[in-house]
Order: C-alpha cells, then sequence, then structure tokens
C-alpha cells in the first residue's frame, strides 16, 4: 500500500450528544491477485481489511457508519474511472479476532470490505476477437478454392504470416502477470494451429492431385475405405470405371479399325497354298500388314493411356475425398472450440 496522499482536514465535528467525528480521508492505494483465466471477461475479488494492530476492542472498536447498499450507491456515483473496470458490488463482514495473551476476553475489532470489479470488455472483443474470427472465417472459406491450384496455398501461407503479425501487434493488450494462462491465449494459439494445419492438408492434397500420374495403382483397402466409404459419407461416390471406358471414342475407333485387318490376314493365310505363294511379293499385302501392325501398337498404347488416366482419376478422386473429409473434420473442430470457450467466457462473465 502507498503512502497516504489525501489532504489534512484540521477539523471535527462535535454534535450536541457528546459524539466526537474525525473526518480524516485517506487514500488508499491497493492491489489484489488477479483471476486473468477468464480474461478479457473476468470478474475480480478484491479484499480490503481494516483493523487495529495494537488497541483491543475495549480501546476501539471498529464499525460501519452505513449500511453496505448505501457505500455501493455512493460508490457507483463518486466513481472516478470509467475506464476498463466496472464495480459490481461491495460486500463486508466483521471479525473479532482473539489475541494470545488474552484470550476471547478482549479481542481485536476487524473488518473486511469484499470488492467486486468486472473488466469491460468491449475494447478486447472489437480489437482481439472479432479480427481473428474474421480471419478463421476466411480460412475456413478458402477451402473452395480449387486444391490443385498453387493458389490455395500462397493464400492460406499469406493469411498465416497476416496472423503472425496481428499477434505481434496485439501483444501489448494482453495480461502478463497472472498465475494462470489466459483463455484468450488458448484461443489464438487454436486459431494459428487450425492455420497450419489448413496449409499443410492443402500441401498434402495438391501433392496427391498434381502427381497422381507418376502414382502406383490404388490399393484395394484404399479404394474400399477411401473411395467407397468416405466417398459415399462425404457425398463423392465413385465413378464406375467400365462407363469410363465404353464412352472413350479413341478406344472404340481402334477396336473398329483393327478388327478388319485380322480378317483380312486370315482370308490371306487360309486361301490356296499357290495363290498365296503368288501374292507373297504383292506390296500392297505387306503395306496392309505394316498398317496393321502399326494400329495395333497405336490401340496398346490407347489402352496403357486409358489405364494411366483411370489411375490418375482414381488418385484425384481419393485426393477430393480427403479434401471433403478434411474440410468436415476443420468445421466440427473449429465449432466445437469456439463453442466451449464462448460457454467458459459466458459462464464467467454472467457470474
Amino acid at each position: 500500500m502507498d503512502e497516504n496522499r489525501a489532504p489534512i482536514v484540521p477539523y471535527v465535528y462535535i454534535k450536541h450528544t457528546g459524539k466526537v467525528r474525525d473526518a480524516n480521508p485517506v487514500r488508499v492505494v491497493s492491489s489484489c491477485n488477479l483471476e486473468i483465466y477468464t480474461f478479457p471477461f473476468d470478474v475480480q475479488n478484491c479484499t480490503f481489511t481494516f483493523r487495529s494492530y495494537i488497541h483491543h476492542v475495549s480501546d476501539i472498536r471498529i464499525t460501519l457508519g452505513k449500511k453496505v447498499e448505501d457505500i455501493l450507491k455512493r460508490s457507483i456515483s463518486v466513481l472516478s474511472t470509467e475506464g476498463e473496470w466496472e464495480l459490481m458490488d461491495i460486500k463486508s463482514s466483521k471479525f473479532k479476532l482473539s489475541s494470545f495473551d488474552q484470550g476471547e476476553s478482549n479481542p481485536y475489532d476487524e473488518l473486511c470490505f469484499y470488492i467486486v470489479l468486472r473488466r469491460r470488455a468491449t475494447l478486447y472483443v472489437v480489437n482481439l476477437l472479432i479480427p481473428s474470427c474474421f480471419l478463421i472465417t476466411v480460412d475456413l472459406f478458402s477451402f473452395l478454392l480449387p486444391p490443385q491450384n498453387v493458389d490455395r496455398s500462397s493464400f492460406k501461407m499469406t493469411l498465416i504470416l497476416g496472423y503472425s503479425v496481428f499477434l505481434l501487434i496485439i501483444n501489448n493488450l494482453l495480461p502478463v502477470t497472472g498465475s494462470t494462462i489466459p483463455l484468450i491465449n488458448v484461443f489464438f494459439a487454436i486459431c494459428l494451429a487450425l492455420m497450419v494445419a489448413s496449409l499443410l492438408e492443402t500441401i498434402l492434397i495438391t501433392n496427391l492431385l498434381v502427381g497422381s500420374s507418376n502414382f502406383h495403382p490404388v490399393p484395394g483397402w484404399v479404394r474400399v475405405l477411401v473411395l467407397r466409404f468416405m466417398g459415399n459419407l462425404v457425398w463423392l461416390p465413385q465413378k464406375s470405371r467400365e462407363d469410363k471406358i465404353i464412352l472413350n471414342p479413341v478406344a472404340g475407333e481402334t477396336d473398329l479399325k483393327v478388327c478388319p485387318l485380322v480378317t483380312v490376314e486370315r482370308q490371306v493365310q487360309t486361301g490356296e497354298p499357290g495363290k498365296m505363294w503368288a501374292e507373297e511379293g504383292d506390296p500392297t499385302l505387306a503395306e496392309l500388314r505394316n498398317l496393321g501392325n502399326e494400329l495395333q501398337s497405336i490401340r496398346l498404347q490407347v489402352a496403357q493411356h486409358v489405364d494411366g488416366n483411370q489411375i490418375s482419376q482414381d488418385w484425384m478422386q481419393v485426393g477430393y475425398i480427403l479434401d471433403r473429409l478434411l474440410f468436415v473434420v476443420y468445421c466440427i473442430f473449429v465449432t466445437f472450440s469456439f463453442i466451449v470457450i464462448l460457454s467458459i467466457w459466458s459462464n464467467s462473465y454472467n457470474q
């Protein structure tokens, strides 16, 4: 407690009943332990104790000059500050402390005041919580960007950098004293962790979609777990492979071109022996055979290309399903975390 700096009043009040009143003001500057776990929606309870360390009850009796309700109304009306704190309630209690030498026959008087203060949280809500919620909302809607595009990861990296600068700027508004870590620090840590997890998810999905053409075929357990079960769970069912091959115009045209050539060769080989040897040097027959071999190789290449496209499409489907699933998990975790933190703040603020 600091030194009393109140002005000295050299007067006393003498009543006709013989009572003498010395109304000497005392300016008390004290401190109390802050419970900042629910900052900025915290309610503090500070205690002021008045007693004499020398005089017993027989010498000095400490009593209330007014009712506690009147003291509260008077304190609210003359409260000099309208800034961060709001006076909520004042309570009092009186105790009699016994001494070691005289026991309970001549105790000490002790009077305690319990002052309840509530922090005005408007400044912190506007400057801290609302910008964080806006950034988390922007990060949430960034899942609508195409995952195979590099702009999505760049956007999320820019968002994380901006949020880090924001945390450095608002560091002076956060309390630095207290026995526990404020819940708002946990809120900021969760927001930053969600943004980092979103960026890692984007990197994983982008790598899966861009490099899908170089991957091996999708394993069976991935096809069952992801393409079938998770795909139906997030409303992205797998398309049938047969439909893709039948509707492929290149494969259909190669089938129509190869079949007549095979028929021509069979007719030539199953003809009469003399006629067959006679037509052996025919340039038309050699050209047809070369053309058939080339069409056969084209057909194999088209089939490999179709199979490769199918593998790539399967991995891309896995990427889309995982992206949708992680987006749903992200939304659920954000909603659950915000509900828990807001409920704790609400309960503390309404006490």
